[in-house]
Parts: C-alpha cells; structure tokens; sequence
C-alpha cells in the first residue's frame, strides 16, 4: 500500500470516529500518524539525489511574493499588470506552465513576484505540479491567494487545505510550546496556562507514536493536538497571507462588499484597469 492510500485509509478511518472524550487520545495518534506520512510523501525517492523536474528562480530584491491560485483566475495578467512582465493569458486552464518572475519597484523597494502554474486539488498529493509550487511557495515571504470573486468561497478552502497538507500555515502564528529531545531522562511535561485540548497522557502518546521515549515539553498557551504535532514536526513555515479577489466586475456590489470586508482581504478586477494599474477596492 502507497503512502497516498495509507494517508485516504486513515483519514477515512477519523471520518467514522466519533469525536468524544473516549475516542481523544485514538484520534490524537491517527493525526500524528498522518503528518507523518505527509512528511515521507515530500521527501525524494530512496535511491535519488534529491533533485528531480522543478521549476526555480533565484531571489532578488528586498521581498518574495508567490502568486497562488486555481487556473484561470487571472494571476498571469495581475503580474502583467503589476511588473510589465508579460505572462500568457488565456481563457483556457493551464496556460502558465512553469514560474514567471517579475519585479514590482516601490519607492525604493523592489519586490519579487512570482507566477506559478495554477494548483488543483490534491496538489499536495503530487497531482499536477503542485509539489513543485508548493516548493517555490515555501521560499517566498508572502502568499498571494489569486481567488475567483465568482466562484464559491470553497476555493479558498481547498487551497488552505493543500497548503496546510504540507506545512504552510496561512496567518498564524508558532505555537506557544516549548519542545526538545533528550537522551535519557524520559518524558518532562509542563505546562503554565490550563489545558483544555491536550493532556500529560495524549502528548506521551503522541510522542511514542514518533519514538521519542526522552524529551522536555512546556505548553505556555492552551494548544491544540495538532499544533503540538506541528511542533514535533519541526519544518512548518508560518506566512503571511493575502486574498485577492478578482474578477469583482461580474458580482454584485452587495457580495464585493461582503468579500472586501474579510480579514486579509481585497477585492480587485484585472479587466477594469486605468491605464496599466488594475482596478482596487480596499
């Protein structure tokens, strides 16, 4: 069995557990289980060097910005317009097959924008090129989220969804945890707040699960499972994250206010431009 199957069997397995305080501590290991097949799904082949089909451009400039979004929504055109870079567009998906950089200069700041092929679902999985966007994403200071105002807001879920699948956690900050491996003296668990998702027995679970049997472990916030397993884990990147909404000129004026109104959020469309800069509304 592939590790992709093994990761669909057990989250099919947590879809049938109901979620109470019995099943707490059985769930917990499930989850630390599937990060770490996720893990093994991102490292190369046994055998290779590591390096493989990619798309990468060296950094310049004083920031990094990766442009992600499903195909068509008009990411190519927003780097048109945005560095005069010329990105094809058109009306059919895919058109952008490989990482197009383009500079924006502000004042005296230069910003890297990059446009990176459009991700579809189960990119995390490996499906299109979504391991090798991923990757360009993780080396980039900011996310911009290039989302359809047309389209439904699970669009924006599925894209957290597969970048959360791989480390990349959109607006958050670390988890208050203090963690580290020892050599002997088994496990230390602490904490100087009130727990209310994690207990002294789900965390040794959680870390035998990892065969860690020596470690120091200090909660100074009420965290959850799941971001303990991303402090074990210890290769998540915390970023920023912007959600552009384009194409506003085809909805209501009610649904650009509701949009324009989220958190990390703005509303643009990329047909009604003045001159060469595309039409915002804050």
């Amino acid at each position: 069995m592939g590790i992709i199957e093994k990761i669909k069997e057990i989250e099919a397995e947590m879809a049938r557990t109901q979620k109470n305080k019995a099943t707490e501590y059985h769930l917990g290991q499930l989850k630390a289980k599937i990060a770490k097949l996720r893990t093994q799904l991102l490292e190369p082949p046994k055998g290779s060097s590591g390096g493989g089909e990619g798309f990468e451009v060296t950094k310049y400039g004083h920031g990094r910005v990766a442009l992600i979004g499903f195909p068509s929504v008009g990411k190519s055109t927003l780097l048109t317009l945005l560095t005069g870079t010329h990105s094809e567009a058109a009306s059919y998906e895919f058109t952008t097959l490989t990482c197009i950089p383009g500079i924006i200069h502000y004042n005296d700041t230069k910003i890297q924008l990059l446009d990176l092929p459009g991700i579809i679902e189960g990119a995390s999985e490996g499906k299109g090129r979504g391991r090798q966007v991923i990757a360009v994403s993780k080396s980039s200071d900011l996310v911009l989220m290039v989302l359809d105002a047309s389209k439904s807001e699970g669009h924006r879920q599925i894209l957290t969804r597969e970048l959360e699948a791989v480390g990349l956690r959109l607006n958050k900050k670390p988890p208050q945890i203090y963690f580290k491996k020892k050599k002997t003296g088994g496990i230390s668990f602490n904490s100087t707040v009130p727990l209310t998702h994690v207990d002294e027995k789900l965390c040794y679970q959680i870390l035998h699960e990892y065969k860690i049997h020596n470690a120091e472990v200090l909660f100074r916030e009420d965290a959850t499972v799941d971001d303990l397993i991303d402090v074990i884990e210890g290769n998540r990147k915390y970023m920023k994250c912007i959600y552009v909404y384009n194409k506003i000129d085809v909805i209501g004026i009610d649904d650009v206010d509701r949009l324009a109104r989220q958190l990390n959020s703005v509303v643009i469309s990329c047909n009604l431009k003045a001159g060469s800069t595309p039409f915002f509304l804050f």
